[in-house]
């Protein structure tokens, strides 16, 4: 069989791979052991992220006339290829934080919702927090607000719609027992007008 044959199932793989990736990243495994390699890709795994080592020139045909094809200049040496298609970022975040702790894990460069970013691209990439992140920053801001209109309205509710009355008669039952008490003080001379008069006498 000639060698061309052999080639066209792998490049077909790669192909149907890259055909709807958000991003593809390339790292140089050289020097990871077995332990690191099977716990990188248990976490490319859990985050969706399809993992596989191919030959350079397998990778080399199969990004020809794609956008993936900027990634050729970083096809030497060993390369391992990680594809994302539904979170553009995912691949950098998980290789880069994983290479904090393997620093034999190399980030050869990426190409992220179609521009292509060298190592140092990729990991800047990294650092934007993923949709789920940033979803639920903007949930918590929007919570926050509707949490505090829903108490107010649980108050009302509880008062029978009239909660500004009450909050108003609060006030004036504290000012009552002041009126009073400076109702004798005003008093106080009417009951002194007796002892006027005697000494008149």
């Amino acid at each position: 069989m000639a060698k061309i044959e052999l080639k066209q199932p792998v490049v077909a793989e790669i192909s149907a791979s890259i055909e709807n990736a958000q991003a593809v990243v390339l790292v140089d495994h050289r020097g990871l052991t077995v332990a690191q390699d099977t716990e990188l890709r248990k976490q490319l795994r859990e985050a969706g992220i399809t993992y596989k080592v191919y030959k350079n020139t397998m990778m080399n045909f199969a990004f020809k006339g794609t956008d993936f094809e900027a990634l050729t200049p970083y096809l030497e040496g060993p390369s391992a290829m990680a594809v994302s298609t539904t979170d553009a970022t995912a691949p950098a975040r998980v290789l880069a934080k994983f290479a904090k702790t393997a620093n034999k894990l190399e980030i050869k460069g990426g190409v992220i919702d179609g521009v292509a970013y060298d190592a140092a691209g990729v990991q800047a990439i990294a650092a934007v927090p993923s949709r789920e992140e940033l979803l639920s920053k903007l949930l918590g801001s929007i919570q926050s607000p509707i949490t505090n209109l829903a108490r107010v309205l649980n108050q009302i509710a509880e008062n029978g719609g009239e909660a500004a009355p009450a909050e108003e008669a609060a006030p004036a039952e504290e000012a009552a027992p002041a009126e009073e008490a400076a109702a004798p003080a005003e008093e106080a001379p009417a009951e002194e007008a007796p002892a006027t008069e005697a000494a008149a006498e």
